[in-house]
Parts: structure tokens; C-alpha cells; sequence
């Protein structure tokens, strides 16, 4: 066995199956890795969706010699109050470990065993500000599929922990294993158009306050519309700042940020889907010109449109049958 390839899971009552079941599935298919799951006291565990986990292990039993660590999530009535001994275990073990590894809701784990002080890290994006507020020491990025600060990797929301398994693989086995395995899974080795997690129209329905819900509603029913603040303001008869306040308070983004977005995802759907020339695309959504588009790709992707739809195309043709 190789020093790379020793992976063990720390599980938990109520731990998130697909947590568990996504890197796994990765590592397996790799070849090469020991994974294990580890508990407690060695007894297997009943996961959010009530199937049971066998464990190969107790996770006192480990004497340090584990190469990567992961610690997976829990549903969000249970992330904030995990076992106090699931947190030292963690933190024991971690400290023998090459490296740390979160799935999703698991970076509270870690931030409670002290491991994020002081490092950049993410999570599930619902979860993003309840891990800044209760730990102002952990330099939060809401809008990453996973975060590598030295030797603590943190993922965001559940099949984030698939993008985390292959990045692994590809760092220990070379990038073409991991592609390798990734058109096996049929996944992206890399999702196309950068790392963000966040989706705009995901948050149609979520906000709790109706002003907000009806401001989403009148973005997403026409994303080339006018959504300036005082436009949409006065269309909701409300004021700029009561507006722009909520927009902070539950999206954590201005107005402008979240109009921008669901128009960049417009665009992706129509780069994905036809032929369009760029500027064309850039009038349908909106953005009025090829160049302000660009700079909203860059801004919310990492890459251009051009970029995102040749990506996007390589990627269908890696992972088509």
C-alpha cells in the first residue's frame, strides 16, 4: 500500500449518504486506496436517509498512520450541534493525517476541533454564513466547489464531495486517472466555467420575506429586463435601502450581484445549447454587448464565454458514451 492511499471516513448517526457515497465511489474506482469508515465505537451508523453504514473500524483504534481523513456532513438541524466526541476524534486524528478533507456541512466539525482557525475554507452554500457567524476565525468563500488552505481541503455542497474526490486522485495518480474515472461516473472532471457552487435560480424560492421572493420572481421571469435597484424598488413599492438590505441579509449579495448571475446563467444555457454568436447571446440575456458579458463570465465563472463553451463541449464529448 502506497503512502497516498490510506483514506479513512469519520462517521456519525445522521451522516449525509451521499457524503459518503460520491468520494468513495471515486476512490474505488481509482484502484489503489484502503477506505475505510471509522466511527466511534466501531458500530456501523444510520444515515440521514435511514440506511445503515457498516464500519470497517472504531475511530479510536487509528494510530496515526492515516493518509487523508474525510469528515463528510449532516443535515442542517444537525451540523451545528455534532457529538463533542466525534469533534475530538476528529481532531486526534487529523492530527496524524497528511491531509483533512470536508464534505459539505462536515467543515463545522472540523471549525469546532479548532482546524479552520485562521484558513480559508467553504461549505454548502445554505450553510456559508452560519459558519462565518459562529466561527469569525475561518476566512469563509461562499462560492467555491472546494477550498485548499496548506493541508486542510474543504468542499462545498454534497456532490462537491465527488469534485474533491477526483481533484485527490488527480493529485496522487495523475490527472489522466482521474480523468479516467470521471467519464466512468459520467461527471465532469471539472465542472465546466470555473468553481462556482451557487446557482441564482436556486434561490427563487428560498427567500423568506415575500418583498424578496416577488424581486426573484421579476428577475427570473425576464433576465434581460430592466433590474436596476430603483427600478425594481419602485415596481415593489418599497425603498432602495429596505431593498438592498434584504438582498444582503438573506442572499448575502447585492441586488446587482444576484441580476448579474442569473443572467451569466441564461447565457450558459444558450452557449450550451445553440449556436448563437457570442454577442447575440450577450443581447438575449441582457448584458447588452459581448464585452460586458466577458467581464461578467470572469466575474462569477473564472472564464470567458468563448472559453465556457468550448469547455462545456470537451466535457459532453469526454463523458458521452
Amino acid at each position: 500500500m502506497s503512502a497516498t492511499g490510506d483514506v479513512v471516513f469519520a462517521v456519525f448517526d445522521g451522516v449525509l449518504l451521499l457524503d459518503v457515497a460520491g468520494p468513495v465511489q471515486v476512490f474505488d474506482s481509482a484502484g489503489g486506496y484502503r477506505v475505510r469508515l471509522a466511527s466511534l465505537d466501531g458500530r456501523p451508523v444510520r444515515t440521514d436517509v435511514g440506511i445503515s453504514l457498516s464500519v470497517d473500524l472504531a475511530l479510536s483504534e487509528l494510530d496515526g498512520d492515516v493518509d487523508t481523513l474525510v469528515v463528510p456532513g449532516y443535515p442542517r438541524d444537525e451540523y451545528a450541534g455534532v457529538a463533542p466526541e466525534l469533534v475530538d476524534a476528529v481532531r486526534r486524528v487529523a492530527a496524524g493525517a497528511r491531509r483533512v478533507v470536508s464534505v459539505c456541512t462536515g467543515a463545522f466539525i472540523l471549525a469546532r476541533a479548532g482546524l479552520l482557525d485562521g484558513r480559508r475554507a467553504t461549505t454548502h452554500w445554505e450553510a456559508c454564513a452560519a459558519l462565518a457567524e459562529t466561527f469569525p476565525e475561518v476566512r469563509v468563500e461562499p462560492d467555491a466547489l472546494y477550498v485548499r488552505d496548506g493541508s486542510i481541503i474543504t468542499s462545498a455542497g454534497v456532490t462537491a464531495g465527488i469534485d474533491v474526490a477526483l481533484a485527490l486522485v488527480g493529485e496522487d495518480r495523475g490527472e489522466e486517472r482521474a480523468r479516467a474515472v470521471a467519464k466512468y461516473l459520467v461527471v465532469f472532471l471539472q465542472r465546466p466555467g470555473g468553481q462556482s457552487q451557487f446557482r441564482a435560480r436556486d434561490a427563487v424560492a428560498g427567500p423568506r420575506t415575500a418583498t424578496l421572493r416577488r424581486a426573484l420572481d421579476l428577475v427570473a421571469a425576464d433576465p434581460s429586463g430592466d433590474h436596476r435597484l430603483t427600478t425594481m424598488a419602485d415596481a415593489l413599492a418599497v425603498s432602495e435601502r429596505h431593498l438592498s438590505r434584504l438582498f444582503r441579509r438573506e442572499l448575502a449579495m447585492t441586488c446587482g450581484q444576484f441580476v448579474e448571475r442569473l443572467r451569466v446563467e441564461a447565457a450558459q444555457a444558450l452557449l450550451e445549447s445553440g449556436e448563437d454568436a457570442v454577442p447575440d447571446v450577450a443581447r438575449a440575456c441582457g448584458f447588452g454587448s459581448g464585452e460586458t458579458m466577458r467581464r461578467a463570465f470572469l466575474r462569477v465563472l473564472g472564464v470567458p464565454p468563448s472559453a465556457y463553451r468550448h469547455r462545456f463541449r470537451l466535457a459532453k464529448q469526454r463523458t458521452a458514451p
